[in-house]
């Protein structure tokens, strides 16, 4: 299959890669979350070509996952935001973070501590049930696939 063919799949986590699937990609979300917003603060940092910032840029922002808004006049300059779609793509950067921090992170632990604004204390993130509240391990988690995919077909190979 080929990278451009993602999008068109059954798949979520696939047409989520055709977006954000690169990795600078996730290095430019990394820096939105981090409260970069213009061009030049994203090239330098990353370290990234501008012609290749310039293209991922442009992709967030056609998909909805970042919008621009001007700054300045003359000549006009942008800065790019986290859209809502943006945002709520938080809880898989920071469980990849958390992954990165828990097999990586050196002997000093990890780069970076998150801190709860809310109340003050450092946390690793948790994937809990939206119905019960409790954690959840890849092991209590059973898949299914959407009964309405299945809508008109013969057989249940639409996963």
């Amino acid at each position: 299959m080929r990278w451009k063919e993602l999008s068109s799949q059954t798949c979520s986590l696939a047409r989520t890669l055709a977006v954000i699937g690169d990795r600078w990609t996730l290095l430019v979300l990394r820096e939105a979350f981090l409260r970069v917003r213009r061009f030049d603060d994203f090239q330098k940092r990353l370290g990234i070509a501008r012609r290749v910032l310039t293209e991922r840029l442009a992709l967030l922002v056609e998909e909805g996952v970042l919008e621009k808004r001007p700054y300045q006049d003359r000549p006009v300059r942008h800065e790019y935001r986290l859209t809502q779609k943006g945002l709520d793509l938080y809880p898989a950067l920071i469980a990849l973070v958390h992954w990165g921090d828990k097999h990586y992170a050196g002997e000093d632990g990890p780069p970076l501590i998150h801190t709860h604004m809310a109340c003050g204390q450092d946390f690793t993130p948790v994937t809990t049930c939206s119905e019960c509240g409790e954690p959840v391990d890849p092991r209590d988690v059973r898949v299914r696939v959407n009964p309405a995919l299945l809508a008109g077909r013969d057989d249940e190979s639409a996963a």
